[in-house]
């Protein structure tokens, strides 16, 4: 019984100093990172705008090479398959159009 009494007046731990240390260390390193998440996040959605155009466009030459015409508008591919509904408008919010046969943002 002694033993048990003695391990627990007998406790190592961090003082509140040390604790307070590690606090400033994760919210310093807190404040540089998240502007940096911030941006990467911005490039990161204007990279997959223009990999979605070149999908668009990709599949505007499809329908080009099945139906010998260029589609009109956007819809076209939509209705016969060749894009989603989803698919017309980047995660940005910006939408894609067809623009003398070539997708553009707008």
């Amino acid at each position: 019984m002694k033993n048990i009494l003695n391990l627990f007046k007998n406790n190592k731990g961090f003082t509140l100093i040390e604790m307070l240390l590690v606090l400033l260390i994760i919210s310093v390193l807190l404040i540089l990172i998240i502007p940096n998440i911030a941006k990467q996040s911005d490039h990161i959605q204007k990279t997959g705008c223009s990999a979605q155009l070149k999908l668009v466009d990709s599949q505007v030459e499809a329908y080009t090479l099945k139906f010998n015409r260029k589609p009109t508008t956007i819809d076209d591919l939509v209705q016969e398959g060749y894009i989603k509904e989803h698919q017309k408008k980047c995660k940005s919010g910006e939408t894609i159009t067809l623009r003398g046969g070539e997708a553009v943002v707008s």
